[in-house]
């Protein structure tokens, strides 16, 4: 068996993959949180009418990602299958997310019909841009551990951005000075915009530019159906999905819930600081998953990061009133491994395109990241979804005293439905096969069979693979 060999990439080459990571999180915080708020009390649109514009393109969202994907791995241009698809979206992009903070004014219908536009718009381009920016990823390089710094620094710019989003309204208000008004309001937008869209345009451009993308085999893509197919097929991934949604939806409650469980639950006033502590502390615990993972692996790693985080926050659900201490504290453990379960995943998820090369001949990484950003948007809306709504069968009241039944709704869903999903999510995982020394193994076997020698399965002793699949 050939030694795995380091294959180094230049830290300004991850940055300038990793960097549009940052710029391209404005499309969501301020956009799910922000915008629906100004676009109702500032603009004048009709809430029941923004609420279903923004639950349908959602769903358009998710079911743009997988042609996006097969249109991404079918390209064949002089600049590559990714770049250009990078370059040109971010334009349009950046375009739309002024347009859409900025709307001119007229009746609510003119301004729902503008909102609908430009909504719709800004996330169609949005998959142009991240569906082959994620696909250009595991490209960048095939070396097991290097894959973990690479993805480690764009989901940890991904973390950072989403931070920045999330203060920017309040930091651009108090620059500028402005009031809480109607024209203060559209003023902090107009900003916000300017600022955000040169930079998901310079960062997308800067990653194009300093990327080269390996040259693409020759032999066509199979289409859409069939390709899909063939994804199913591929065990170690479909393994890798299914405990990453898993765990992705209950984590997606406490994001959901965490502003009602600290007002109603805690009774404390800090919940933003809380947030602040989660994000800064997986951000700054990173690097330290990257190192333990180059020891250890990255399923030991990765299974540690969510048992961490799952032992953590058992605890909460235990708090009330006056805890926000204890809270905190259980806050800054859970957050250790959030880095590490948005990196590693992203890591491993690259080793298990390497071995779909090897069982179709084929590199598809449009194919995988499709399905994967379905995976996380159908989390967030089982996450959205279900929290809320059994709150609300629970009897929850807007801006009031909470009975029994909501308080123990929102301490059960924000603490113990995502650490039993974490723990199912521990469960399936252990059954993922590749190691570094199995993925160095899936990598001769590639180069082997591009050869035309017939191979054996890495994972499969007995089974063998022709050149011709």
């Amino acid at each position: 068996m050939a030694a795995p060999v380091l294959e180094h990439v230049p830290f300004l080459k991850k940055l300038a993959y990793a960097a549009p990571a940052f710029a391209l999180a404005v499309v969501g915080i301020p956009i799910y949180v922000y915008l629906p708020k100004f676009y109702t009390d500032v603009v004048g649109i009709d809430i029941t009418a923004l609420g279903t514009i923004l639950a349908s393109v959602r769903i358009f969202d998710a079911v743009t990602d997988p042609p996006m994907g097969y249109l991404s791995d079918r390209t064949v241009s002089r600049f590559g299958r990714r770049r250009p698809y990078i370059a040109v979206g971010a334009a349009f992009v950046a375009l739309f997310i002024y347009l859409l903070f900025n709307p001119p004014e007229g009746s609510p219908a003119f301004e729902t019909v503008w909102f609908g536009i430009c909504i719709y718009a800004l996330f169609l381009f949005w998959t142009v841009v991240t569906v082959p920016y994620e696909s250009l990823g595991p490209e960048i390089t095939f070396d097991y551990n290097e894959r973990n710094t690479l993805f480690a620094l764009r989901d940890g710019l991904l973390i950072a951005g989403t931070l920045a989003a999330a203060v920017s309204p309040a930091v651009v208000q108090a620059a500028f000075g402005l009031a809480p008004d109607a024209a203060g309001e559209r003023t902090k937008f107009f900003w916000i915009a300017v600022i955000y869209a040169p930079l998901v345009i310079g960062s997308a451009w800067w990653c194009a530019l300093a990327i080269r993308e390996r040259p693409s085999r020759e032999r066509p893509a199979a289409g859409i159906w069939s390709g899909l197919r063939l994804v199913f097929r591929n065990r170690p991934f479909m393994i890798l999905i299914v405990a990453y949604t898993i765990s992705a939806i209950g984590n997606n409650l406490p994001a959901t819930l965490i502003l009602f469980y600290v007002q109603y639950v805690l009774k404390s006033p800090y919940a933003d600081a809380f947030l602040m502590l989660y994000f800064v502390t997986g951000i700054v615990f990173l690097p330290g998953w990257v190192a333990l993972a180059r020891r250890i692996g990255k399923k030991r790693a990765w299974l540690l990061s969510i048992a961490i985080n799952t032992g953590a926050f058992v605890g909460v659900f235990f708090l009330g009133p006056g805890d926000a201490l204890i809270y905190g504290v259980l806050v800054f453990l859970s957050g250790i491994g959030l880095g590490a379960t948005l990196a590693l995943p992203s890591s491993i998820q690259a080793d298990v395109i390497d071995y779909d090369e090897l069982l179709t001949g084929e590199r598809r990484e449009g194919r995988y990241i499709g399905l994967w950003s379905i995976a996380k948007k159908l989390a967030a809306a089982v996450g959205v979804g279900a929290g809320l709504s059994i709150l609300g069968l629970a009897g929850y009241i807007p801006n009031a005293e909470q009975p029994e039944a909501v308080l123990l709704a929102l301490r059960v869903l924000y603490a113990l439905v995502p650490s039993v999903c974490n723990l199912v999510a521990l469960v399936i995982a252990f059954a993922y096969p590749i190691s570094e020394a199995a993925h160095q193994r899936i990598l001769d076997a590639i180069e082997r069979r591009k050869k035309g020698d017939p191979v054996e399965d890495p994972l499969k002793p007995g089974v063998m693979i022709t050149p011709e699949g």
